[in-house]
């Protein structure tokens, strides 16, 4: 969450959803999405490194042939906050794990750093809210290796319903070379402050 952030592109509504891209962002394109959508298959990612960060300021499912990282041995997860029955590595677990939830309410973030800088394609995330109504916003950042201000790439919002929309995927095509880190900025719900961030899981390729 460091530097200014770009202009934004004007709000698109999808179905129950509001999308907007970084500026200077065209090549981006969202894949197919639903709710309550597709069944999800995930490849391993053993032994995820991380760290707890303190206060306020590691993956999602493929189509067939998807070659996704294997963010444990290329990069360390950082986090803001986790509830240690939902940890952090979980988001990246093969077997379909129970995700990452936070342990603190509020704004949280979540940022792959690589120990060497990667050409990125493909960022895929996975939200599941079955419980409340809420109304949520992520940003999606990425900071080059040669330095400078951290860029936006996407910045989302989305309403969980339990009786109606209660998984969220985002599926997005990118074309990023020299990618340092990517950042992950949730804040649970923007109409109130004491919702826990969720993430089901995270898929780089």
């Amino acid at each position: 969450m460091t530097g200014s952030r770009p202009k934004k592109r004007r709000f698109t509504l999808r179905n129950n959803r509001e999308w907007r891209t970084g500026a200077g962002n065209a090549d981006i394109h969202p894949r197919v999405t639903t709710a309550d959508g597709p069944a999800f298959c995930f490849r391993e990612n053993k032994g995820v490194r991380k760290r707890i960060v303190g206060s306020v300021g590691t993956i999602a499912s493929p189509a067939p042939g998807a070659h996704w990282m294997d963010l444990g041995q290329i990069a360390t997860v950082e986090v803001t906050s986790e509830d240690p029955k939902f940890p952090v590595e979980s988001a990246f677990s093969a077997g379909g794990g129970p995700g990452w939830r936070a342990s603190q309410n509020g704004e949280q973030q979540i940022r792959l750093i690589f120990d060497q800088a990667q050409a990125v394609r493909r960022i895929q995330l996975h939200f599941l809210e079955p419980t409340f109504d809420r109304l949520q916003e992520f940003t999606v950042r990425w900071s080059p290796a040669d330095g400078g201000q951290s860029r936006e790439i996407v910045r989302q919002q989305w309403n969980f319903s339990p009786g109606g929309s209660t998984s969220e995927l985002e599926d997005y095509e990118v074309n990023l070379d020299g990618v340092s880190a990517l950042e992950l900025v949730i804040r649970p719900d923007l109409t109130n402050n004491e919702a826990l961030a969720t993430l089901a899981a995270w898929r780089v390729a």
